[in-house]
Order: C-alpha cells, then structure tokens, then sequence
C-alpha cells in the first residue's frame, strides 16, 4: 500500500487520532512517503501509526510517540513486547523515568510479574534530599529547569538489585543520561535500559561516551529515523 493510498485510507487524522489502533502486519509500506503520519512495525508486524513534527530546517522530521496518550490497547502491546525483551536481563526492580515514562514503567513491571516499580520523579517532596537528585533537560522542555530525584524511601527496594531503567522514548540521550546519572549517585548501576520507541541515533554516542556497554543494553519496542521531505511534500524515513 503506497503512502497516500494508506492516507486514503484512514482519512484525515486528527491529533487525537495518533497512537489509538494497531493496524495489521503489512497495513502500510514504512518505504513509502507519507504526509502527517508515520507507520512503525512491533515485532510480530503489527503497526502503529505516529504523527509527524518537523524540525525547524523544514527539511527534516521526527517520528513522534506519547505513551500516556495511546490507547489501552496500544500502551499494552508497547509493554507486553518490551517486558518479552527486557525478561533476559532477569530484572528484579524496574524504574521509571517521569513523566511520560512512568506509564510505560508501570505497565512493564505488570508483565514481567512484579507487585509494584520505583517511579523517579521530577517533584521535591518535603522529605526528598538533594543529595539524591541530579540535574534533569529534557528535548520537549528544553527552556525548564528541572531536577530528578529519588524517593529516599524507595532506596531499599534498588539497592543490590538488578535494575531496569525505563523511558518512553529514548531521543537524545539526555533523560537517559540523568537517571543514569542518578542511580550512579544511589550506588547502581541497572543492566538494561529500555523504551517503547528509539528515535534516530542521537542517544547512541551520549551513551557510549559514559560507558562502551550502554549502546548495547539499550532495548526497544521498535526504532524510527529521521524523516527527510520529498519533494511533493510528503516525508520518508532515510
């Protein structure tokens, strides 16, 4: 199916629209070029669907998820898949990175069996320390300044355990970077990292400049590219 057949098809996506149905395997070709969304394959085939945002060059664009907006279905076809791949790495304990993490942490922990997470979180609570905080950027708020902390109360749950950190998107490594940054500072180090979408390369040389390993114990649901426009408008992955 080209791109603007599968425009056709679902007509006019409205914003709320995105990240609502998994379509079946093979629903749209991801070679095609297509105009407001961008078809992503799980692992069995499946799709969904993500909105387009381009960047300020007007000649590139990013794929977009936000996880606590998908629908049940969807958020549950995004953990499911990403527990299945994070099971290896046997964790103990999984931690979410906020905001839009946390939903999908959350959902992880459900499906490998856990009872309860470590939700990080960016709100200093009275009896917070900043001794276990760290300094916290992000690229869909770049003008706030905000700290990551640790609940003091939640250090018994991670201490000697094997840990998982988990984002929703992992995009240029910075969210990624501070929760590492942060475990480092509460004395662990997790054995995996995982998210529902990698987005380009951007993440790969942050991490690997902390520690050659991380690239490789990063796990994702699926990955997508930096959009570049054709030039009847419409965008295709590189």
């Amino acid at each position: 199916m080209s791109g603007e057949s599968a425009q056709t098809r679902t007509g006019p996506m409205q914003p709320h629209d995105f990240w609502q149905e998994i379509y079946p395997p093979k629903s749209f070709d991801i070679q095609a070029g297509y105009r407001n969304f961008f078809p992503v394959s799980l692992g069995d085939g499946s799709q969904i669907l993500l909105p387009i945002r381009p960047l300020s060059d007007g000649k590139h664009a990013l794929a977009s998820l936000i996880v606590n907006q998908a629908s049940f279905a969807v958020e549950d076809a995004l953990a499911t898949e990403l527990a299945a791949k994070l099971a290896p790495y046997e964790p103990e304990v999984v931690a979410g990175l906020p905001t839009l993490g946390l939903t999908l942490a959350s959902a992880v922990a459900r499906k490998l069996g856990h009872s309860r997470y470590v939700p990080l979180g960016t709100s200093r609570k009275f009896w917070y320390v900043d001794d276990l905080s760290v300094p916290l950027s992000s690229i869909t708020t770049p003008d706030q300044k905000k700290r990551l902390y640790v609940d003091p109360r939640m250090l018994p749950l991670l201490e000697g355990k094997r840990v998982v950190l988990i984002d929703d998107v992992i995009s240029s490594g910075t969210s990624i970077l501070a929760g590492l940054t942060l475990m480092e500072t509460c004395g662990i180090e997790p054995v995996a990292i995982g998210a529902a979408m990698l987005q380009t390369e951007r993440w790969r040389q942050p991490l690997a400049d902390r520690a050659p390993h991380w690239p490789e114990r990063v796990v994702g649901v699926f990955q997508t590219p930096l959009l570049t426009r054709n030039e009847d408008g419409s965008w295709r992955g590189a």
